[in-house]
């Protein structure tokens, strides 16, 4: 079975969902992630792993950057949880994937934001994650 990029981010983002509101290990996330979408004895792809596992590695780091781009009185805690999944994992892979352009890891994550956020989710990621290019 094969498995495309958008595919891997939508399941990575569903994981750190999950870990935002379970405390899970990446791991266990990704396993019960998997399952839900029916696919439990897929072989978890590197990527999925790279973006869960990073972004929970580097997310005081990513909440730290994030935090700076929020108005007014927000805060990281105050966003709705898939719209902090997404962006935490929209600059993890920004910063990190050599293989993604920022600009491509910003529609991902855009895409993402219309998939499964509310209907100010989209401008939102777009309007913080675009703070993050040169240029």
């Amino acid at each position: 079975m094969t498995i495309n990029r958008h595919e891997i981010r939508e399941l990575a983002v569903q994981s750190l969902f999950s870990i935002d509101t379970t405390k899970d290990d990446a791991e266990t996330a990704i396993k019960s992630t998997l399952e839900l979408a029916d696919k439990p004895d897929m072989v978890v792809p590197d990527y999925l792993t790279f973006l869960v596992s990073g972004t929970l590695e580097k997310e005081s780091e990513i909440d730290s950057e994030i935090s700076k781009q929020l108005k007014d009185k927000w805060t990281i805690a105050r966003l709705s949880r898939i719209d902090r999944a997404i962006l935490r994992m929209g600059l993890f892979e920004m910063q990190n994937s050599l293989e993604v352009p920022k600009k491509v890891a910003i529609d991902e994550a855009i895409e993402l934001a219309g998939d499964f956020g509310d209907k100010d989710s989209k401008s939102f990621v777009n309007g913080i994650l675009s703070n993050f290019v040169e240029g």
